[in-house]
């Protein structure tokens, strides 16, 4: 990052804003505008966050699973805890009450990872911020960032419960309908979305997926 990126960054209103409320990055807004939209996070319990670092999806994530909690005490569905895991390839600062493990989650351990951790149960909701390191080239980082989101649907096909959701970042280019049309054959509603929080300059979007067949 330049100066003058650096600049421009310290004077984004969204990172003025998370320092204020707490947020450890910009990008939990994206996550809030995709909850203000979707309610990707009714009666979310178990929840996975792929890409975690640093840590701002997983706060986000926490206060959702605590409102929950005292929310939807029913008969319907709920549970008596909430679980929270956070993985990536970089260091997460603990949050207490989330698991954050550091591990590339396309190796075979990261399942049984997630298996231990929630005990072999469903998961309610699963989140992806987790990106390539961009060489450049849009339409190779558009191809790769695919490639990266099957293996989060992979995980997504085993570990999440019916009826429940999964949020990927892709980025812009052709071959967004091919996973988009793959996606709809495990979710009865899949949408294109770019969070206001965004940067408009970024070609980065999120795929909605809700109510897993």
């Amino acid at each position: 990052m330049t100066d003058n990126d650096s600049y421009r960054h310290k004077r984004d209103p969204h990172y003025i804003k998370a320092k204020k409320e707490g947020y450890r990055a910009r990008s939990a807004y994206k996550l809030l505008n995709i909850h203000k939209r979707f309610k990707i996070f009714k009666r979310a319990f178990y929840i996975l966050d792929i890409g975690s670092a640093p840590g701002s999806w997983l706060q986000v994530a926490k206060q959702y699973a605590e409102r929950n909690m005292e929310k939807n005490n029913d008969s319907h569905y709920s549970r008596d805890h909430f679980k929270i895991m956070g993985a990536d390839l970089k260091h997460i600062s603990p949050i207490e009450g989330v698991k954050v493990v550091r591990v590339d989650f396309r190796n075979p351990e990261f399942k049984d990872q997630i298996s231990e951790f929630f005990n072999n149960k469903k998961l309610d909701l699963i989140l992806s911020d987790a990106s390539i390191k961009k060489s450049g080239n849009h339409f190779s980082d558009h191809i790769q960032q695919i490639k990266l989101c099957y293996k989060v649907l992979d995980i997504a096909k085993r570990f999440l419960r019916v009826e429940g959701n999964l949020v990927i970042k892709l980025f812009q280019g052709p071959d967004m309908k091919v996973i988009k049309e793959d996606l709809k054959k495990y979710f009865r509603f899949v949408k294109v979305y770019k969070p206001k929080a965004s940067k408009n300059k970024s070609n980065e979007i999120y795929v909605i997926c809700l109510k897993k067949i």
